[in-house]
């Protein structure tokens, strides 16, 4: 084992920071050289690097007609409604049941027996009932897979994405009664409300829903949300009161989007408000799916039209000023499509303009499906092919 004197080990700790401060000053020289490097080459790298990620242009879908089994006659002054699920277009008549591919040919038409008939759709599966009436029916272009008879009035009812059903019903002693049924139509789960519930929105997995009531608190109407899981008894939480008269509400998986008659707002899965936004002119449509939300407004007395787009609960809301008067809004995968008088535009939620497509006649409404627009027309149904 060698041996140092003292003037050996302090000459040998000298060197050592010699050589730290060399090589770092050797470091500091190259990150200059090559940030100097950078600058002056800039053109060269600086757009391919504002190219990595995923880069969108909008695509100009044509706009043109499809032909064949298309426009859908549905004879003039005809009332009808309108919905799309598992690749299948739903129409409903005052006497019938039309359920079409998307090539427009019709696979079922069955009559039906409500007078004041309402149609909802999903899982491939039409839900029928009659406002105000005894009954509802769940069918496909199959068979009427069940029927339901009450001796209560039905009220409203809604189909999830799964074919659960959630129909409520006025009950004696109570203000309604909610009854949930799954695919084969057995009775999953029962509850008599003190409250009138105004909507019902299903939980993804339909494991449970979000519910909402219209009340009075200091002489304006307010929307109270509550949360409900069906394998339990008491409801997971109730929210208090968002200043709005809400016309609809969607589970957001944890919480709630009210979509108010002049206001709308997020309840998060503690059951609180976490955002709210006012209208500013008339409220024209709204959608939400999967957390994410889209109204539109029109103003027509500065002429002035909007898409309000929100991310989720609590965000921000990004308001984008349209061309022409809107019409209706749907959101789907991520996006949000908007049929104004000129066309239909569909936007991500961070504003970018992703596709868009001209129409030339006036249409009330539209349903979309992964590769087509479906516009509702005053006595026919027209479809466009539309790419985002």
């Amino acid at each position: 084992m060698p041996v140092y004197d003292a003037e050996d080990i302090v000459d040998l700790k000298n060197r050592k920071k010699r050589r730290k401060r060399l090589i770092k000053l050797s470091v500091a020289l190259l990150l200059i050289c090559i940030a100097a490097g950078m600058y002056f080459t800039r053109d060269t790298w600086l757009g391919r690097l504002r190219g990595i990620g995923k880069q969108y242009k909008t695509i100009v879908n044509s706009g043109q007609l499809a032909t064949g089994n298309f426009p859908i006659e549905l004879g003039s002054g005809y009332n009808y409604q309108m919905d799309f699920s598992s690749k299948k277009l739903m129409v409903l008549s005052d006497n019938y049941l039309y359920i079409y591919n998307t090539k427009g040919s019709l696979l079922k038409k069955r009559q039906h027996p409500y007078t004041n008939s309402i149609l909802r759709a999903g899982d491939g599966r039409a839900l029928v009932y009659e406002s105000g009436g005894y009954e509802f029916s769940v069918e496909d272009e199959d068979e009427v897979i069940y029927t339901k008879k009450f001796e209560q009035n039905v009220l409203f009812a809604r189909i999830s994405s799964d074919g659960y059903v959630a129909v409520v019903t006025t009950e004696e002693n109570y203000s309604c009664k909610l009854t949930v049924y799954n695919r084969k139509g057995d009775v999953i789960y029962e509850r008599k409300c003190m409250d009138m519930v105004s909507d019902v929105s299903f939980k993804g997995g339909s494991s449970g829903c979000v519910l909402s009531y219209i009340k009075v608190e200091n002489g304006s109407n307010v929307t109270i949300v509550q949360a409900l899981d069906f394998r339990e008894s008491s409801e997971k939480w109730s929210s208090p009161g968002l200043s709005t008269f809400g016309l609809e509400i969607f589970s957001t998986g944890s919480g709630a989007f009210v979509y108010g008659l002049d206001s709308c707002g997020y309840i998060d899965k503690n059951g609180q408000i976490s955002s709210y936004y006012k209208y500013d002119g008339d409220l024209v449509a709204g959608d939400s799916d999967s957390g994410k939300a889209a109204v539109i407004v029109n103003n027509d007395d500065i002429r002035k039209y909007m898409a309000v787009l929100f991310t989720g609960e609590g965000s921000e809301p990004l308001v984008l000023q349209l061309d022409s008067p809107t019409v209706d809004v749907a959101v789907s995968k991520g996006l949000a499509y908007i049929l104004c008088q000129d066309g239909v535009h569909a936007y991500d939620f961070s504003g970018s303009l992703r596709s868009t497509a001209k129409v030339n006649d006036s249409y009330t409404g539209f349903v979309r499906s992964s590769d087509h627009v479906f516009l509702k027309g005053f006595n026919r149904i027209d479809r466009i092919d539309y790419d985002t």
